[in-house]
């Protein structure tokens, strides 16, 4: 032990997005060499690009979830496939998902993955809406002029100029394939929209010869249509790497009898009821079908086997799945959840124990929850940070109660299922999970958000019909740049094509952006100068969101601020959060006009959940406690008490408000 340092305690706040970490040098990214498509049909869209090489960017461990009994019995044989970069533990990453597959391939995951279960955006022209309400406080005031409420988040807007998607899609399941071995299978979900299209992407990448099934998702919800046939089912397309080599346990998904067919099963023996079934074939010899129990002939001459009913009859490419009920223990606030039930068919059908199971469109976190549940090793990726935070919330619950269960029952070797089945579970491939950054990726303000907020703070109302023009502002176009980089003259120039592809379009355009080239200035007095010598149409206005004299003030971000006492009593940590405050969400709930607005009496509707590191060092959020209210209008408890490290320490108190933000305060004691 060194000399002990002399105790000092101060108490700082800070936003996570910007890290205490010391910036290391701008190195040129390396790259990865992508195959080939080789399937056919080929499909053909404007813009098509053969994916040849990927940039790799580094990835940056920003959290990591190792609570106490994370320590349990973990077969370390079962990880030497595992690259040596990474914890053996689940892995969350938040980036652009085709940065993280690059990143995976370029880090020792190539060929090791056994299934890839995606659930990507549909192209249904839907604004996906993560709906947030504050805790303890009923009521859902509506934001004027808007179909959202006031707490709800838009996580992702799932509308695509065609080719776009199209290329969007082809580029990440070329690298799917790379990651898959010879023995995995990929499952895409999607609806009517655009499954005649990925079909031709999925032949052309994995091969035709490699189709699966097309499995249909029957559920049931109440029709709206009278004028067509309502939709009660979404398409499962499911590929193989390599047909004839794939994981397929059948006997894992067996599919019940229906009560009628249960009738026919009219003797018992002491394996269960059962029926006769073979082929009367005279001297034909005792067989067993595939999957099904021995047999002999002593009742029926001819006829081969024994058919036991709690066997099961043969799955079927049909599955008739509720939806999640909205009092499901496994509900979350992601507004595409897909049910439990579904992925555990999945999961148990392609991958084995221990296997690894891929999901980069990861939402609400359900691959990643049931592949916990089963024994398989997990990745997940998502763009969105609200969908990353969703799911390690949700898979913090689940490993901690695997934890409390496998405490007790420390003697058993399985876990009892907690589903209809009452299966018997296998025991978690891991107990801890880690978060990683990929590329710097952290949104202050998710691009969708902030596109919302813009259109709210300006008086925009949304065109979602139009591809090219975001909606109007009384009779002028408007056109939104993305806020990841300033207006420039190619934004201009393509505005130009555009309305030279609409020579019966008149109206003037207003642009939005957050920031301006000085180029960009050039551009416009030109365009405009032509403009004013006639009655020529599509004079073009720019608001610069930070300049602005009328909108300047929609940039001003005001950060969440928490106040916390941080003390040290001999062996014991003691937190307590003294207040906390969220100007984002006080303002939204202010620019509701001539709606009562909810009275906030207390800090903690405004908080999501508290997470406790007792060793912070400045770079990883290591989870020593998590405060995760199981109810929606449960609310955090506020103050916690825990084991003391020996020696100095620092503490860090991350919490997160319902819209997403976070704001570590730290202290050393």
């Amino acid at each position: 032990m060194g000399q002990a340092r002399k105790v000092k305690k101060k108490t700082t706040e800070r936003k996570t997005a910007k890290t205490s970490t010391v910036a290391e040098p701008v190195v040129k990214p390396k790259e990865i060499t992508i195959k080939g498509t080789k399937g056919r049909p080929m499909l053909t869209w404007v813009g098509k690009r053969p994916l040849r090489n990927v940039p790799v960017f580094p990835a940056q461990e920003i959290e990591r979830f190792t609570p106490e009994g994370s320590s349990l019995t973990i077969d370390e044989n079962k990880w030497n496939d595992w690259p040596d970069t990474y914890p053996k533990a689940g892995l969350l990453f938040h980036g652009d998902n085709k940065e993280v597959l690059a990143h995976l391939l370029a880090n020792g995951f190539r060929g090791k993955v056994k299934l890839v279960c995606i659930d990507p955006p549909f192209d249904s022209g839907a604004d996906y809406v993560r709906k947030v309400n504050l805790r303890g406080i009923q009521g859902k005031a509506r934001i004027e002029g808007e179909t959202y409420t006031v707490g709800e988040l838009i996580q992702y807007t799932d509308i695509w100029a065609n080719d776009n998607y199209l290329q969007f899609m082809f580029e990440r399941l070329m690298l799917f394939k790379e990651l898959l071995s010879n023995e995995g299978t990929l499952y895409l979900h999607c609806d009517d929209t655009k499954a005649h299209l990925l079909r031709c992407l999925l032949d052309e990448v994995f091969g035709a010869e490699n189709f699966m099934n097309e499995v249909l998702w029957l559920f049931r919800e109440r029709g709206i249509s009278k004028t067509t046939w309502n939709r009660k089912h979404n398409n499962i397309f499911v590929y193989a790497k390599s047909l004839g080599n794939q994981i397929f346990n059948v006997n894992s998904v067996r599919d019940e009898y229906s009560e009628e067919t249960k009738k026919k099963f009219k003797y018992e023996d002491e394996n269960g009821r059962y029926q006769i079934r073979g082929r009367n074939i005279p001297g034909s010899p005792v067989r067993q079908a595939d999957g099904l129990r021995p047999e002999h002939e002593e009742m029926y001459p001819g006829l081969t086997y024994r058919q036991y009913m709690e066997d099961g009859q043969l799955p079927v490419d049909w599955w008739e799945i509720p939806l999640v009920n909205k009092a499901a223990k496994e509900r979350t606030t992601y507004p595409t959840q897909k049910p439990e039930e579904l992925m555990y068919k999945i999961i148990l059908a392609s991958s084995n124990n221990n296997d690894i199971v891929l999901d980069s469109f990861i939402g609400s976190g359900t691959t990643a929850a049931v592949a916990q549940k089963l024994g398989r090793r997990w990745i997940g990726c998502d763009i969105n940070k609200g969908a990353i935070q969703t799911t390690s919330k949700r898979l913090q619950s689940i490993i901690t109660e695997q934890i409390e269960k496998n405490t007790k029952k420390a003697s058993q070797s399985k876990l009892e299922l907690d589903d209809k089945n009452n299966e018997n579970e296998p025991s978690p491939a891991q107990y801890s999970f880690a978060v990683y950054r990929v590329n710097d990726y952290d949104l202050q303000i998710q691009h969708n958000e902030a596109v919302n907020l813009a259109c709210e703070h300006i008086g925009i109302t949304r065109n979602r019909s139009d591809s090219f023009f975001d909606g109007t502002l009384g009779k002028r176009l408007v056109k939104i740049i993305p806020f990841n980089h300033p207006l420039s003259p190619l934004d201009l120039e393509q505005i130009k094509n555009e309305l030279n592809a609409r020579p019966g379009e008149d109206r003037d355009i207003v642009v939005v952006s957050l920031g301006k080239e000085l180029a960009a200035d050039a551009w416009l007095e030109e365009w405009n100068r032509m403009r004013k010598k006639g009655d020529v149409p599509n004079k073009i206005e720019v608001i610069e969101l930070r300049t602005d004299q009328k909108y300047g003030t929609f940039i001003k971000h005001e950060p969440a601020r928490a106040r916390v006492s941080i003390s040290r009593k001999k062996d014991n940590i003691k937190v307590e959060i003294k207040d906390f405050i969220s100007p984002t969400i006080i303002e939204r709930l202010k620019q509701q006009s001539g709606v009562l607005q909810p009275q906030i009496d207390d800090w903690r509707s405004m908080v999501d959940c508290v997470m406790i590191d007792t060793a912070y060092i400045g770079d990883v959020f290591n989870i020593t406690l998590s405060d995760v209210p199981e109810k929606k209008n449960d609310l955090v408890n506020g103050v916690y008490e825990l084991p003391a490290p020996g020696g100095e320490t620092t503490v860090a108190v991350k919490i997160i408000d319902m819209l997403g933000e976070e704001v570590v305060v730290t202290s050393d004691v």
